[in-house]
């Protein structure tokens, strides 16, 4: 039995590396057919290597947290911008918004055939989750991209505020 990696997975990073993501998508199949069921993911835990393009030799980060809903397997982790210098290109590709998709790298344990190709996967090992510019599944995206400029005009919107209602 030959044992294969898979590659499939929404995005958004802020300074300081923070990223968040829709990995993967319940209800729809990806680009291969493939379509994962509630349950595939309850065995992946953080933390999981986070590469660019699935390259084992491009480790950029680390995610720190991996959940399943009934959405989907939503994760949050860390680009090493002040450590590495490939991760902080890699931020300043999801923030331009020429890298938007995540998919991940896994190995299928229980799987039965689509009717029309693909699969319909049941449990999963999950090995890694990747930064891509165009993701196996159209849905796997960057949610949070939150930007130190951002957080400090909220900050200081909600200080003027407050400092109205005071008068």
């Amino acid at each position: 039995m030959t044992v294969r990696v898979e590659i499939k997975a929404t995005l958004a990073v802020d300074e300081a590396g923070l990223i968040t993501g829709l990995a993967w998508p319940f209800g729809s199949p990806d680009r291969a057919g493939d379509v994962m069921q509630p349950g595939a993911f309850a065995t992946a835990k953080a933390p999981l290597p986070m590469l660019f393009g699935h390259d084992p030799n491009d480790v950029v980060g680390a995610w720190t947290d991996v959940t399943e809903d009934a959405v989907g397997l939503h994760v949050t982790g860390r680009l090493l911008v002040d450590d590495i210098a490939r991760a902080r290109e890699v931020r300043a590709m999801v923030q331009a918004g020429a890298v938007t998709g995540l998919s991940i790298g896994f190995i299928a344990r229980k799987a039965a055939p689509r009717r029309g190709g693909g699969r319909t996967i049941a449990a999963v090992d999950l090995a890694e989750i990747s930064l891509v510019s165009i993701p196996c599944h159209p849905g796997a995206r960057v949610t949070g991209a939150k930007s130190a400029a951002a957080a400090l005009a909220l900050a200081d919107a909600i200080n003027r505020a407050a400092a109205a209602l005071k008068r």
